[in-house]
């Protein structure tokens, strides 16, 4: 293509950019995407890294006003689910009352840390207990984790369940617990001793489940029931997942994000028909993968998966972009993190062509006509997962069209980094890298 060519059909694009960009400098701009997408059951509010704090705060300033506006009832985020049920637990008045949401999210341990402990979520933490302890019981908005790495720790919960509420299936859940011991709570060793020997743990964690949700079927009204039937369910999860992971399977993929995406509905539905849910994942699992080059390669995520099973429902996949500016990130997996430059982005990628068609923050909302240059337009989306190497920065673009990714953009020109609340530790239980690059 001539470069008079490339020239003509991006100016297309900026002007149709322009058309649909609305500023964004301060809360009340949200007035209309919060009217837009309020009447949604689902809202997933996405993130262009897991370590840029504009994303993270204009995320937490959305939700706020989706809940006290719009009657969100859930939140459900990419974290573990064990560590975010405590955080549940506290937000809604029930246990660890004595401590700061910034004392509480320090309690986390699995790398990478500062994903959740950090100054921007402690604040939004601590809005959202106050906002609950003014209502009653049955109104105050939960907070979930939606991931499906927390094996030990979701084992353990769920044979404690059964030891308090069901002790002649003890038995059965003791095999599981057994088949797993040798690997000292390391899933990678696990993961790597299926790849030997055809054995694996897999028929004892699914008899573990079953035996579970059979003992749970009041779980829809019981908490310590819902919590462990959920634990069983990433257990088994993440049985699957790890044997995939390990052999370098991309199946793992859409192992992980169907597993997010049934743990939404399973919270749905022990809200209620008429709850109304937030979701804060990465855009890699917000945005339709079916918009990307994903789909070509045979993966799904969670935006398409909401968006297939709950159409009828209302979804709105909200997606976050920026071009320049900081990000915290860790050169390697399990590594420390630092604080990187994040250069201009890309001359070709979308984020460039927000750079040169507006120069300032927006939110862009779609509608419902997603035709026209700029939508329709398969460009490079920038996309940082934990691990960040300022040298391969021009491969981290995610080939997008953005009429079919998201429902709406939220846009910011400059972005600086995320503040952890401590600095990271050397993991306890490393983790098999996310596939692709920590997203």
């Amino acid at each position: 293509m001539s470069r008079r060519r490339y020239d003509a059909i991006a100016a297309d694009e900026m002007a149709q950019v322009r058309s649909i960009a609305r500023p964004l400098t301060r809360v009340a701009d949200l007035d209309g995407l919060v009217d837009r997408v309020g009447g949604a059951r689902f809202v997933c509010l996405g993130e262009a890294s897991h370590g840029t704090h504009e994303f993270y705060a204009w995320r937490a300033a959305l939700s706020r006003r989706l809940i006290t506006e719009k009657g969100v009832t859930w939140i459900g985020v990419e974290g573990d689910w064990p560590d975010c049920w405590r955080i549940n637990g506290w937000v809604r008045g029930h246990e660890r009352q004595e401590l700061t949401a910034t004392e509480l999210l320090t309690g986390f341990e699995r790398w990478p840390t500062w994903m959740w402990a950090n100054q921007e979520v402690a604040q939004f933490l601590a809005w959202l207990r106050e906002w609950n302890l003014g209502r009653s019981e049955s109104d105050r908005v939960g907070f979930y984790g939606l991931d499906v790495y927390s094996l030990w720790d979701s084992l353990r919960t769920a044979i404690s369940w059964l030891e308090a509420h069901a002790p002649d299936a003890l038995p059965t859940a003791m095999q599981a617990w057994q088949c797993f011991l040798p690997y000292g709570e390391d899933p990678q060793r696990y993961a790597r001793s299926t790849r030997l020997v055809p054995a694996s743990c897999e028929e004892d964690v699914v008899a573990l489940l079953v035996e579970v949700r059979r003992r749970t079927q009041d779980g829809l009204v019981d908490e310590s029931a819902f919590d462990a039937a959920q634990n069983a369910e990433v257990a088994a999860g993440a049985e699957h997942y790890y044997r995939a992971m390990v052999r370098g399977d991309r199946a793992s993929w859409n192992i992980r994000d169907h597993h997010m995406a049934d743990t939404i509905d399973r919270i749905a539905t022990r809200h209620g028909a008429r709850s109304k849910g937030l979701v804060w994942e990465h855009n890699t699992h917000v945005g339709d993968a079916r918009a990307t080059d994903m789909a070509a390669a045979g993966l799904v995520n969670v935006g398409q998966l909401v968006r297939e099973r709950h159409a009828a429902d209302g979804v709105a996949l909200v997606g976050f972009a920026g071009h320049r500016g900081t990000v915290l990130a860790a050169e390697g997996w399990g590594q420390p993190e630092h604080v990187y430059n994040l250069p201009s982005a890309r001359s070709d990628s979308h984020e460039d062509l927000l750079h040169q068609a507006l120069g300032r923050p927006a939110v862009l909302a779609f509608g419902d006509d997603r035709s026209g240059p700029w939508l329709t337009t398969r460009r490079g989306h920038r996309a940082i997962g934990v691990v960040y190497n300022p040298r391969r920065e021009s491969g981290n673009y995610v080939p997008t069209v953005m009429g079919g990714r998201y429902d709406t953009l939220i846009w910011f020109e400059e972005t600086s980094s995320l503040h952890p609340l401590r600095h990271e530790l050397t993991p306890r239980e490393p983790e098999l890298e996310t596939e692709p690059s920590g997203y």
